[in-house]
């Protein structure tokens, strides 16, 4: 069994941002945020602490992912999703983020551990990719075009 301390440790190592939030009330206040949350964040722990992760998405709340995330809290099942949030600066990023629901010793849901990813390079270069895509489509949709108009143009 690892002690506390070392699992600390492990837990401030980590790449990922981590947060646990209280499973009871509506809010789900945030109790504990690693470093790396503040370092994808820009927010301190100070800023943060009691409060729900809403403010993660500073008003951008029409997100599909958004709903799939408060019905897994609500049932207390695990999720992930892609989802956009703003910095404290004011600058989006794309988190994919992991919620597990932590039960104490007499099986009762008490909170849930959140995990995020900054995936904003791999998301970009998705939405990149579709747009080439796109504009590939276009393109041959014009070829094919003046093919036809010059196949005509023959006879």
């Amino acid at each position: 069994m690892i002690n506390a301390q070392l699992m600390q440790m492990v837990i401030n190592a980590s790449n990922d941002g981590i947060v646990i939030a209280e499973r009871e009330g509506k809010d789900k206040p945030l109790i504990y945020v690693n470093p790396a949350f503040e370092r994808i964040t820009g927010y301190g722990v100070d800023d943060i602490l009691y409060q729900d992760c809403r403010f993660l998405q500073s008003g951008d709340r029409d997100q599909p992912a958004l709903i799939a995330i408060r019905q897994a809290l609500d049932s207390g099942d695990s999720c992930r999703e892609t989802l956009r949030n703003y910095r404290k600066d004011g600058t989006p990023f794309w988190n994919e983020l992991s919620i597990s629901t932590v039960y104490n010793e007499a099986d009762k849901q008490t909170y849930f551990v959140g995990v995020q990813k900054d995936v904003t390079t791999q998301v970009k270069a998705q939405q990149r990719v579709a747009q080439l895509e796109a504009q590939v489509a276009e393109l041959k949709d014009q070829l094919a075009a003046l093919q036809a108009t010059s196949g005509t143009n023959k006879l």
